[in-house]
């Protein structure tokens, strides 16, 4: 038809012409749009054939059936197995599951003999921060996300102060004109001016049309990446020119029978204005520089850092299901399997990010942050820790466990926690206070390396569904194996082995037979340093006396 039409005349042709260039064009400007239809047929691209073949077949085996009774059997038996696989892959879970167990085994676990020391403890929880951040800005402001990233070799809480999504206006005219960047070990973090940094990005999360952060990344993709990518999570952090750029983390999408999310790298938007040059840009091929998975490791900025989508990490803490094997998770087995405990009250659930000291637990591992998940059994009233799985938030390939049940360690896991913390303080209004985010705190004390949670007890006001952010929170630390609570000092961390050691030190004594020179090393370490003192102190005046006559 369209050759016939060509064929008409010149008038045709510039018609054929220009309606062809306005399609490629609609097809270009607006990749952004289509694009989730194109990663569901990327997704489910197998299941769609499958069910293509089946109707195929099915009508097929209807028009070649010969009696009315045979067609009504052959109509039957199609619609039934389509009902079945639809059953059998979204009602009972069974496309989870293999896609769950395509991410076991695409993963590269490392089981670690000993646990890694924790360091830079963050206090204030995420929606502490949230809280405090929104206490700082104007009407038609909001932040960003907070993220706990490294910049100048410390943890900060970074977030863009934006446009409100309820500012049209300003949501397309206006420019990301500063960042948030508050310590993460402090107490009482401040967003006045040391920590509000100037810097301008022309693409933000809650700008509108192609000045949207989303948009403008997926703008950028090239054909084959647009069946295989998909952004997520932006952070905010220095490159390694020290300047500031929005990292945006990236989902590639892996395999053809039941695709799973892997880390596909990130794509790096720098700062600038928005002009009509970069509009432009903007509009027909997107924002953004791609680094592969592959190449992250090849800049320094990205290593160590916090930059894998944690849509990923509990994905793959999840699959650790598969740990027994793949039928271990079935209902009639379960003897090792494990899920992801989600605290109602927490509203920001697992993984937590920790920063982890690996030297001397695992060679091949780098110190800086991680995704840590305390995995428990999967049954509702089991609360025992049984895997604690650190994943690198950097999106490094190696993924690191330890696994506390097959060493009949005995551990209280996280859903257990906030009972023992309301328990320990009776005299708290628990209704307006909750113990939340039980991060790992893991420091060598008296002769063996422990394992406690670190809890903050965040107020909640009623009728609100945000935690409110106290300027000094209170602490509460958990001994997961003796089930102990000892509240400790936000503001002197200094303090808090000595705090623990005089609540539990005589506990451990009596129930692992500790000396005192076991219990409190540094005591020892001391007299020794005193004897020596002591001895070189007479030395000296020996040979002085004997240099005198």
């Amino acid at each position: 038809m369209l050759k016939r039409f060509w064929n008409r005349g010149t008038k045709q042709k510039i018609i054929l012409i220009i309606v062809g260039l306005i399609v490629i064009c609609t097809l270009l400007i607006l990749r952004d749009d289509y694009q989730p239809f194109l990663l569901f047929l990327r997704k489910y691209l197998f299941i769609l054939l499958l069910f293509i073949a089946i109707i195929y077949f099915g009508i097929r085996a209807f028009r070649k059936a010969e009696s009315a009774i045979k067609k009504i059997f052959k109509a039957i038996l199609t619609l039934a197995s389509i009902v079945l696989i639809y059953v059998l892959l979204w009602n009972i879970g069974m496309y989870d599951y293999l896609q769950t167990y395509n991410v076991f085994n695409d993963m590269d676990l490392q089981e670690i003999s000993k646990l890694p020391l924790s360091r830079n403890e963050r206090i204030q929880p995420y929606n502490n921060i949230k809280t405090m951040a929104y206490e700082s800005i104007s009407e038609t402001q909001e932040v960003s996300a907070p993220q706990l990233v490294r910049v100048d070799d410390r943890n900060q809480w970074t977030m863009a102060v934006q446009p409100s999504q309820e500012y049209f206006i300003q949501r397309t005219n206006d420019n990301i004109e500063e960042l948030f960047s508050v310590s993460s070990t402090s107490p009482s973090p401040r967003f006045s001016n040391e920590n509000r940094i100037p810097a301008t990005f022309a693409i933000g999360e809650s700008l509108a049309f192609s000045r949207n952060t989303y948009n403008a990344v997926v703008q950028r993709f090239n054909p084959w990446q647009l069946f295989n990518y998909e952004p997520h999570e932006a952070y905010y952090m220095k490159n390694d020119d020290g300047n500031w750029v929005q990292v945006v983390s990236l989902i590639k999408w892996k395999g053809f029978f039941f695709p799973y999310p892997t880390f596909g790298g990130v794509m790096v938007i720098e700062t600038g204005e928005h002009d009509f040059n970069d509009y432009l840009e903007r509009l027909l091929i997107g924002k953004g520089t791609f680094i592969s998975a592959e190449d992250v490791q090849k800049h320094p900025y990205l290593t160590r850092q916090n930059t894998l989508s944690e849509k990923i990490s509990r994905l793959q803490a999840k699959s650790m299901m598969f740990l027994g094997g793949f039928t271990d998770p079935l209902p009639w087995n379960k003897k090792t399997a494990v899920k992801i405990p989600d605290l109602i009250e927490d509203q920001n659930q697992q993984p937590f990010v920790t920063d982890f000291k690996f030297t001397g637990t695992v060679n091949n591992a780098y110190d800086g942050l991680y995704h840590w998940f305390g995995l428990e059994p999967i049954g509702a009233e089991r609360t025992g820790l049984s895997i604690s799985v650190f994943i690198p938030a950097d999106g490094s390939k190696t993924v690191y466990y330890y696994n506390h049940a097959a060493r009949k360690e005995g551990l209280a896991g996280v859903s257990a926690m906030p009972a023992k913390v309301m328990e320990s303080k009776k005299e708290y209004d628990w209704t307006v206070n909750k113990p939340v985010e039980f991060r790992p705190f893991i420091r060598d004390i008296a002769g063996k390396r422990r394992l406690f949670m670190l809890s903050t007890i965040a107020a909640k006001r009623a009728n609100s569904n945000q935690f409110d952010g106290g300027s000094t929170p209170d602490l509460a630390l958990v001994d997961v194996s003796y089930k102990d609570v000892v509240w400790i000092d936000a503001k002197h961390p200094s303090t808090w082995n000595e705090e623990i050691l005089k609540q539990l030190g005589e506990t451990w004594q009596a129930s692992e037979n500790l000396s005192d020179s076991e219990l409190y090393p540094e005591k020892e370490n001391l007299k020794t340093e005193i004897i020596k003192d002591s001895l070189t102190i007479q030395r000296d005046s020996i040979v002085r006396d004997t240099l005198n006559q």
